[in-house]
């Protein structure tokens, strides 16, 4: 008895029939015993999948029947027009992806792939099942008695075992691994360290010798030095090595060798050189190592570690001392120094970048004391009875005109500074705009008007003027130099008091500082601005912050209008007093501002600190060794392009910006 396994499928179904075969001595007998048809899914499946389907619902009908029927079935075939399907189920060399690679798992469980044919589409029954048929043709058709061949004595197969078709995307692609083979060197890239290169390469020895009991001597690291240096000089000069070996003086002029002069000595290169004759403990012969290698780069680190990361000269001279010739060891010994974390934590110096433009504050016109800066400077000590007291000083200086205003703080409390602020804008008016760093009594001040602002929420247009009466600026954590503006007139401040004050010690008290406070704002404010006409006796007066300072008005602005000369004649003083501001505006573009055009330092554009960067924050009260480290988690770029302001990170939750 034989069991024949039909399967087909088309773009609208899938179908199965089987049938069974006897064969006697008289004849042959061919029945329809079971078949099967599906609907293709509604998702779009391809007809190759669709193939694999039937075909896996035929293994599927072979193992039910042979369950069920108790009958003894002496051999089964398989029969598929898809020579696609038989390419998936015979292939042993190509893998395919899930889909297909499950099923045809699930066919070779049941089946074995010696017994799938092929049957040519005509003759194949099952293609009725997936295609449909009308009763008449129904009966005319094949489908109850099988194809012709089945009422053969004798069956002859088509053994087809086609190649999975290259591109079909069922089948997984080819990518082929190519591993380079690289220098024997290679092997060791993963160490770091050369005592513990020469260890590995002691016990690989000792592993061919099979003995491996014992300490690693000097002799054996000795060899094994030898060994790895020996590998390195081959893999560079390969050429040289064949030279060398067959005459030594026949070495060419081209090769980077020939002005060392080598020879050959204990299977190594070394330096010739005319030191033959010397009787110096020194190596006279140093062994030759090239730029570019594993054992270069880890003697290198080993003999700049032994100096305790002194630098290139120390580590040049220890080379040097252990017999060794780098080719270009002054450039590999410099760079590897420049690499060094340890040593570009001990002495790199300072990040920094190009000095940033002036803010429009400082270069355009404005009514005096309109944008400043601001600082505390002191303490000085006042008596009050037997005791001394602590005073400061509040500096507010003009950005614009320069000019400067002081008041004392009897502490350097928020509440202190709040009142000299308001006592300051009594006397100069209104404040646009407060830069400043971030001492604790500023960071009070700001977050005391802030509340006072969001109490008057329910006010819009008091809310709009409270915003627009004082903003505050404040400078990043550790950046004096941004506020130099007003850094440097506090030195002016302190250089004018020094004298009075050294005259005055332990006689002053707070009339007398606030006096001598005053006396400095003045004389300071009629410094000149510019000093290039100063000793032209044809020149005008130098400009001075009084001469803006003594003419201020209500009016933060000129009114429009041409002020003359006759002007000044007028019996009309404010046209006197407009005149006269317009002048000082016009001598303070032309000879000021072009002096402050230039940038006196910090010229060259640096690298930009990106986020992600491991950093050192300098502290001045703390040795270098000790100096906290941070990650960069923001970088704030100006408008130029470059950063002169981040965010760090400290540890796992402290931040400092």
């Amino acid at each position: 008895m034989e069991l024949h396994h039909f399967s087909d499928a088309s773009a609208t179904g899938y179908g199965q029939c089987t049938y069974l075969r006897i064969v006697s001595t008289k004849k042959v007998h061919c029945t329809l015993v079971m078949g099967k048809a599906r609907v293709a899914p509604i998702k779009v499946v391809t007809v190759p999948r669709l193939e694999l389907v039937a075909a896996t619902v035929s293994a599927t009908i072979s193992n039910f029947l042979k369950e069920e029927l108790d009958i003894k079935v002496d051999k089964e075939y398989f029969w598929t027009d898809s020579q696609v399907v038989l390419g998936y189920i015979k292939n042993d060399a190509r893998r395919s992806h899930v889909f297909v690679a499950n099923r045809v798992q699930r066919i070779r469980d049941s089946t074995d792939p010696n017994q799938w044919s092929y049957v040519d589409t005509k003759q194949n029954p099952a293609d009725h099942a997936s295609r449909g048929l009308t009763v008449g043709e129904l009966i005319n058709s094949n489908w109850f008695t099988g194809p012709e061949f089945l009422w053969d004595r004798e069956i002859i197969t088509i053994k087809q075992c086609p190649e999975p078709i290259i591109g079909d995307p069922e089948v997984r692609v080819l990518k082929t691994m190519l591993t380079e083979t690289k220098n024997f060197l290679d092997r060791f890239s993963r160490l770091t360290n050369w005592n513990r290169l020469l260890n590995v390469v002691a016990r690989i020895k000792r592993l061919a010798n099979k003995s491996l009991s014992g300490c690693i001597s000097v002799r054996e690291r000795e060899l094994a030095s030898f060994a790895l240096i020996s590998i390195a000089q081959r893999e560079a000069w390969e050429e040289e090595f064949g030279v060398l070996n067959k005459n030594p003086n026949q070495l060419t002029k081209k090769s980077g060798l020939y002005p060392l002069d080598p020879i050959m000595k204990d299977g190594l290169l070394r330096v010739g050189g005319r030191l033959k004759e010397s009787t110096s403990t020194e190596p006279r012969h140093p062994i030759i190592l090239p730029k570019e290698s594993l054992v270069t780069r880890l003697i290198i680190d080993f003999c700049h570690k032994k100096t305790q990361h002194q630098g290139r000269g120390m580590t040049l001279n220890e080379i040097r001392a252990n017999g060794y010739w780098i080719i270009g060891v002054s450039k590999k010994v410099e760079r590897y120094v420049k690499n060094c974390v340890i040593c570009r934590r001990m002495r790199r110096p300072l990040e920094g970048q190009r000095m940033a433009d002036l803010p429009v504050e400082r270069v355009e016109p404005h009514p005096p004391f309109l944008y400043i800066g601001m600082d505390c400077f002191g303490p000085f000590y006042t008596k009050h009875g037997r005791k001394d007291i602590k005073r400061y000083g509040l500096l507010f200086t003009c950005l614009s005109s320069r000019a400067v205003h002081l008041e004392m703080l009897e502490d350097l409390s928020t509440d202190a500074f709040l009142n000299a602020l308001r006592c300051f804008i009594a006397l100069r008016g209104a404040v646009r705009q407060i830069r400043c760093d971030q001492g604790t009594n500023f960071v009070g001040g700001k977050c005391q008007l802030e509340k006072g602002i969001a109490e008057l929420d329910h006010d819009r247009v008091a809310r709009f003027l409270a915003e627009k009466q004082c903003d505050f600026r404040m400078n990043v954590p550790g950046a004096s130099h941004m506020g130099g503006v007003w850094e440097r007139q506090i030195r002016t401040v302190k250089g004018v008091m020094s004298t009075v004050l050294a005259s005055a010690t332990g006689r002053l008290d707070d009339f007398t500082l606030r006096t001598f406070l005053y006396e400095a704002m003045a004389i300071v404010n009629s410094r000149p601005l510019t000093v290039d006409t100063i000793n032209d006796p044809k020149s005008l007066e130098p400009l001075t912050p009084n001469h803006l300072i003594q003419m201020k008005t209500t009016k933060p602005l000129p009114p429009p209008g041409n002020f003359l000369k006759e002007d000044l004649y007028a019996r009309k003083r404010w046209r006197r007093v407009q005149y006269l501001v317009e002048q000082f505006w016009n001598r303070w573009r032309k000879e000021y501002l072009a002096n402050i055009s230039t940038r006196q330092r910090w010229h060259a554009i640096r690298r930009n600190i990106k986020i992600g960067d491991i950093v050192l924050i300098k502290e001045d009260n703390l040795p270098r060794n000790e100096w906290k480290m941070a990650k960069v988690v923001e970088a704030a770029k100006d408008k130029d392009g470059l950063v002169r302001k981040v965010k760090l990170q400290l540890g796992q939750d402290g931040s400092k910006s």
